[in-house]
């Protein structure tokens, strides 16, 4: 995707072959910086810190992170104590364990001295696959976009398309085009006049960071609003559907997303609009069924919720990002980082093989009649 016209994917194999390189997401949107991965504990730092994010991100930089581990010292007991590390970094996107476990799977047969070019080898596939499944699901999204532009009244014919979305899930949460970004460069690409409210996604900010930021570069018009706008827009009229990503999804279709997602799906069925969620494969859990009560929902820390960051913008600061302290010092925070739709909630499932029903069905028509 687009940087002041410069193409960049979040993460690479450097030149010499041996790191990688990603972007540092937690500098952004006020600078824009890179990182060199060079063994597994900075990978795993790097997850855990949120300098990637984004469940296909995190999966693609744990398997370079078994590579990164592999390099270094190939045995099975080094192998398992990288997985483990790796896992342990973010529970709740099943695209972390999925990737790790397919390098796993992949070296564990080979002699020690074949495993990290192996390991090296399929992260690269899984990257290439993850660029390819987003485009999918952009173009799938595409048409659904084309449909409901096609489907207004002719008075509004000459109106943007208003699409809401909520936290991140553009090309920053991947390597390269999104999943619920990725139908809106599909139709801004396509000459569509378009339109994204942007969800500020307390409390870590990353629709008001990231999705701004990614947007802004590509030149797609966008307008940040606080979490609880949503509804509001969506009485007036001002909002045509709504599309968010998942960092997992049960077999029946329930989804897990940043913490305030369903409560944009409750606006959304009481108002009539359509809410969609974008995913590829790698997303699903199809070990899993009732996602509220299976899916492990991860607690960051408190300060996510008691403190902010930004650019401070005093003279004197030189622009430096700057932490402040939004309660008083007694003030205890809980910041459950995701929360889960019901498939009930979702209009339909935008993946890299075509649109589904949010059911088991709808999935194992996809996925199970190969």
């Amino acid at each position: 995707m687009n940087i002041d016209g410069t193409a960049w994917r979040t993460i690479w194999l450097e030149k010499d072959g041996h790191s990688v390189g990603v972007i540092d997401q937690t500098q952004l949107p006020h600078k824009f910086s890179t990182l060199k991965l060079s063994n597994c504990q900075e990978a795993a730092a790097a997850i855990r810190t949120m300098v990637v994010r984004g469940a296909p991100l995190i999966g693609v930089t744990g398997a370079y992170g078994l590579m990164l581990a592999l390099q270094e010292d190939p045995s099975d007991d080094a192998l398992e104590a990288a997985f483990k590390q790796l896992n342990a970094t973010r529970p709740t996107a099943v695209n972390l364990r999925w990737a790790l476990k397919r390098i796993r799977d992949k070296v564990k047969p080979l002699q020690p001295a074949k495993r990290a070019e192996a390991a090296r080898a399929e992260a690269a596939l899984i990257a290439e696959e993850d660029v390819a499944m987003c485009e999918a699901i952009g173009n799938h999204g595409l048409a659904i976009i084309q449909k409901l532009a096609a489907g207004r009244p002719s008075v509004r014919q000459q109106e943007p398309i208003q699409v809401l979305t909520h936290c991140n899930a553009g090309w920053l949460a991947t390597v390269d085009w999104g999943t619920a970004l990725a139908p809106i460069y599909k139709a801004h690409r396509a000459g569509l006049n378009i339109h994204v409210w942007v969800d500020e996604t307390r409390p870590r900010n990353q629709g008001a960071s990231l999705t701004a930021y990614e947007l802004g570069r590509e030149g797609v018009p966008h307008t940040v609003i606080v979490d609880n706008a949503g509804g509001h827009l969506m009485q007036q009229g001002y909002v045509d559907a709504v599309v968010v990503g998942s960092d997992r999804t049960t077999r029946s279709g329930d989804v897990c997303n940043k913490i305030g997602t369903y409560l944009k799906a409750l606006a959304a069925l009481d108002n009539g609009v359509p809410f969609y969620v974008a995913l590829p494969a790698s997303t699903i859990d199809w070990s899993i069924s009732d996602g509220v009560a299976e899916i492990p929902i991860e607690t960051r820390s408190a300060m996510e919720v008691t403190h902010i960051q930004g650019r401070n913008n005093n003279a004197s600061s030189n622009n430096q990002i700057t932490t402040v302290q939004l309660t008083p010092n007694q003030s205890e925070g809980f910041n459950p980082a995701f929360d889960v739709t019901p498939a009930r909630l979702i209009t339909a499932l935008i993946t890299e093989r075509g649109v589904a029903a949010a059911s088991e069905t709808g999935l194992m028509e996809l996925y199970c009649n190969d």
